[in-house]
């Protein structure tokens, strides 16, 4: 379905005239807002950048501090300085995720940067928010080399422990991103922490990447890295800073010769991790 333009007196009814500084991130900005409405949208992207392709733009709806995603749910945008929005509609995505913590996702190009006005339109209520855009992005996109800087492996921890914090730890830590990206065979990298995640994402979608990899095997090399050094969460691990990521969790997708075809960003389920991998193998 193509997006619908919104009018100005529209968007500007429904946002009260009011330009947001900075996008809502994180189940802490739900709360703040619950003291308004009983239903908030939380931004999950956290690395959106100015371009005239359309990007993966993803977002949660809380009722209070709980979780509620469900239904049919439009989006509408509105660049900054300008009160004439665009209606876009969402996917929701859920599979593998915890009940109520569906992902909302729409695909919008984002030509200018700066504090996007936005609303979720849900069964004719407009909750007004905003999503932040970057001139440049922070981590690497789609169409970039992957970075090839080695990532911690049981035989080399690079002063990462552990290098799992999930229970029972998981087996994508045997070869290390820095022999493998670029060598022919398609690589698929999650960046989680399972046991520190501040969006309470990693731990699942971790789980639903155990699950569904089986058939991509033969095919794709899979690997999983730590956000942190330890499990105090203080300082990044070095594959992470290496790759320029700031949030979690992560999935990359990078095809035989080290160019990345796919990243999906702050939460996704099962069926989006299925159709990254099968676009992975397809290139």
């Amino acid at each position: 379905m193509p997006p619908e333009p919104m009018t100005r007196r529209a968007f500007l009814t429904a946002t009260g005239g009011l330009a947001v500084a900075a996008a809502m991130a994180g189940p802490a900005g739900a709360a703040r807002l619950t003291k308004n409405t009983a239903l908030s949208p939380v931004v999950l992207s956290s690395d959106l950048y100015v371009s005239p392709d359309p990007q993966r733009i993803a977002f949660a709806i809380y009722k209070g501090s709980r979780p509620s995603s469900s239904g049919r749910v439009q989006l509408a945008l509105a660049a900054p300085g300008s009160k004439q929005g665009t209606v876009y509609p969402t996917t929701l995505h859920k599979a593998g995720l915890p009940k109520g913590r569906g992902v909302f996702v729409a695909e919008a190009p984002l030509p200018t940067d700066g504090a996007w006005n936005a609303l979720a339109i849900i069964d004719g209520k407009k909750l007004p928010f905003a999503i932040q855009v970057n001139t440049q992005p922070g981590a690497p996109a789609v169409g970039a080399a992957a970075p090839r800087d080695a990532s911690p492996t049981k035989t080399d921890t690079l002063g990462v422990k552990p290098i799992c914090t999930r229970v029972p730890p998981c087996p994508l830590h045997t070869v290390s991103l820095s022999n493998v990206i670029g060598t022919g065979r398609p690589v698929a990298v999650l960046f989680a922490t399972p046991a520190l995640c501040q969006s309470m994402y990693c731990g699942p979608v971790l789980d639903e990447l155990l699950k569904i990899k089986g058939p991509y095997e033969d095919r794709v090399t899979f690997v999983h890295v730590e956000i942190y050094t330890s499990s105090t969460g203080a300082d990044l691990a070095p594959t992470v800073e290496a790759w320029g990521i700031e949030s979690e969790p992560w999935l990359y997708t990078v095809d035989g010769g080290g160019t990345i075809v796919g990243r999906l960003d702050g939460a996704l389920a099962g069926d989006e991790m299925r159709t990254a991998l099968d676009r992975l193998v397809a290139t």
